[in-house]
């Protein structure tokens, strides 16, 4: 189903897909009810589309709390939030929906969908089909495949079972082995997440790397690490399409603001290949 390195096997990322498979064991006997209310939903924005325009597109995150950031909006209200991020400029909104590790809910990106006008991906550890038919379900656009944990079977599997259902996979990357598994899966969304998940940390030359391997006709997302303009300039000169933006707004003062300070930043169409 999903597969961790040794490193992994005693860290946060173990544990968190440990509380991800008890999660996925309890969906099943709804599994029949989440495809048929996958299959009842309306359409929704078009994810793609909003990731390409001329300018770098900022998809900006409703985070509740992380394991490396601690609490951000612990009892905060994920529509206000959300609404803030779409008036300032943000093309999409991620609503992170894992519970016990990050504070996330399904209400958050069912509430979301259903009351603010941007396409929404689900970020979360996805290791089962029932998981996609419940984010669906949920009014999601897209939903965050993370290649790290999954083995390339259960990757494709699952990013095939999305585009039937609706949904625009977006397949998490973090070195050159995973983006050559996530670009078999003929992704039009790849991110590159600077943030090594068995150790947490952040390294920015992972993405600016990785983007110049992205064929043209895939849109790249860089994620993690991203806190001020210059971050997204920066990552824009590599050739990102996208950012995708959680702690430095969810977290801010005025996350409205700091959504704004993002967004107008030019993408660079010669950047990459």
């Amino acid at each position: 189903m999903y597969r961790m390195n040794a490193e992994a096997q005693e860290g946060t990322l173990a544990r968190i897909l440990e509380e991800a498979s008890r999660r996925v064991a309890g969906l099943r006997p709804y599994a029949v009810a989440l495809e048929r209310k996958a299959a009842a939903v309306r359409e929704p924005p078009d994810f793609v589309a909003a990731l390409s325009g001329t300018d770098v597109a900022v998809i900006a995150e409703v985070k509740r709390r992380s394991p490396s950031a601690g609490a951000l909006v612990p009892g905060g209200n994920a529509v206000r939030l959300a609404r803030a991020y779409a008036e300032a400029g943000a093309a999409a909104i991620s609503v992170l929906t894992e519970e016990k590790f990050f504070g996330g809910t399904l209400k958050d990106l069912s509430d979301v969908s259903s009351q603010v006008g941007l396409p929404v991906l689900r970020k979360d550890f996805v290791i089962d089909p029932v998981q996609a038919y419940e984010a669906r379900a949920a009014g999601a656009a897209a939903l965050l495949l993370i290649a790290r944990i999954l083995s390339f079977e259960r990757l494709d599997e699952l990013a095939s079972l999305a585009r039937g259902i609706g949904l625009v996979p977006l397949i998490e990357v973090h070195n050159e082995e995973e983006l050559r598994l996530a670009l078999r899966c003929a992704p039009a969304v790849v991110g590159i997440n600077s943030r090594d998940l068995d150790s947490l940390r952040v390294d920015p030359a992972v993405v600016t790397a990785l983007l110049p391997q992205v064929p043209r006709g895939v849109v790249a997302v860089a994620e993690s690490g991203i806190g001020n303009r210059s971050d997204v300039e920066h990552f824009a000169a590599h050739g990102a399409d996208a950012v995708l933006v959680g702690t430095s707004v969810a977290g801010a003062a005025d996350p409205s603001e700091a959504v704004r300070s993002l967004v107008g930043v030019s993408r660079r169409a010669g950047a990459r290949s």
